[in-house]
């Protein structure tokens, strides 16, 4: 995936998240896409950039990919 693509699915997670889980939709985008930012020579302050969120939630999709080595995510997320 581009850097853009990234972006652009987190940003819509958070986007579309209910009001009061932005956070967690951040690690669930660290746990959906943990194969893909892995591959990628990107870092996380630049996907969170990409995503147009404040670079600090770095730490968060962060949280997600290492989640990702221990859960998985249900249908239609």
């Amino acid at each position: 995936m581009t850097i853009n693509q990234l972006g652009a699915a987190l940003n819509k997670m958070c986007e579309e998240a209910p009001k009061g889980h932005k956070t967690a939709m951040i690690h669930v985008f660290g746990i959906k896409y943990a194969q893909e930012i892995k591959k990628s020579k990107f870092n996380k302050k630049e996907i969170a950039k990409a995503a147009k969120i404040s670079e600090t939630y770095f730490a968060e999709i962060n949280k997600g990919v290492k989640l990702g080595e221990y859960v998985t995510i249900k249908k239609g997320i």
